[in-house]
């Protein structure tokens, strides 16, 4: 069966985002609050990510490096898009990423003060991840970049789980078209299965998002069943894991979101990024 390796620091797994930069990120969510900009949010959601991988990976010694993490930027250029000391690394252990944020900036929130009201509290917020939003959209780029980090991965990590490769768009590629670049990502294996490809579009428009299809028959336009098809069928702990959100999963669903909102894209990559055996 594949998708069933151990992770563990002798056996980790990697992780890798492709997060869209262009000029259109500047621009809200659909429905959204006109405020605040795709790109600033997608950099809050994948902040906050980290730091609760940070968490999940820590243990009374210290956090163990059951992940290797990387974050690439396209719009303006392609590149690594971690700030501070991580900046030019394609991946990063996740303790050099626990002890090097960029920043930690004080926050608030509100939170219940026990008597039926609301108190504002602070709290540290790490930063590795800022917003960006220029230039166009050359996802094929990003995609064969992709490929070769993995390649390289894979080359040293012959039995680990398979990397997996999350594409977040708000908006077509200007760079060609970005199917084969994605077909041979997710052609690449190793002993424990083939590369997972996932693709979330995040919505400019107000439109109630689509998640997780099994088939691209309902899908509104070319441009989303063509990240459909870009996009991997889920293994099967991943479609358990989706399935505790009621999302409606069968054998053939794919790792793909369309009109995402913020709330959905948190929730794909809680999804999405779920390992199968990790100790």
């Amino acid at each position: 069966m594949p998708y069933q390796a151990e992770i563990s620091r002798k056996n980790p797994s990697c992780l890798l985002f492709l997060i869209d930069q262009s000029g259109s990120m500047s621009d809200p969510f659909g429905g959204g609050e006109p405020n605040k900009q795709k790109a600033d949010q997608v950099a809050v959601i994948m902040n906050r990510w980290l730091q609760n991988l940070v968490i999940k990976c820590a243990k009374s010694e210290g956090v163990r490096d059951f992940y290797y993490i990387g974050v690439i930027g396209y719009g303006n250029s392609v590149g690594p898009a971690f700030a501070g000391s991580l900046a030019e690394h394609d991946l990063v252990p996740i303790s050099q990423i626990a002890d090097s944020p960029m920043r930690i900036e004080e926050r608030k929130k509100k939170v219940d003060d026990g008597a039926g009201g609301l108190v504002e509290q602070s709290f540290k917020f790490p930063i590795w991840f800022d917003s960006v939003a220029n230039g166009g959209t050359p996802m094929c780029q990003a995609l064969s970049k992709a490929k070769k980090i993995v390649q390289d991965w894979l080359s040293k990590h012959p039995s680990c789980f398979p990397p997996i490769v999350i594409n977040i768009t708000d908006g077509e590629a200007t760079d060609g078209n970005p199917s084969e670049a994605a077909n041979e990502i997710r052609e690449l294996s190793n002993a424990d299965g083939n590369v997972l490809l996932f693709n979330v579009h995040l919505s400019s428009t107000q439109a109630d998002p689509i998640e997780f299809p099994d088939s691209d028959s309902s899908l509104p336009d070319d441009f989303a069943r063509l990240l459909f098809n870009m996009s991997s069928i889920l293994p099967p702990h991943i479609q358990n894991a989706a399935k505790e959100y009621e999302n409606k999963i069968t054998e053939a669903s794919r790792g793909f979101a369309f009109h995402a909102d913020g709330v959905s894209l948190i929730k794909f990559l809680d999804i999405g990024t779920r390992p199968s055996n990790l100790r």
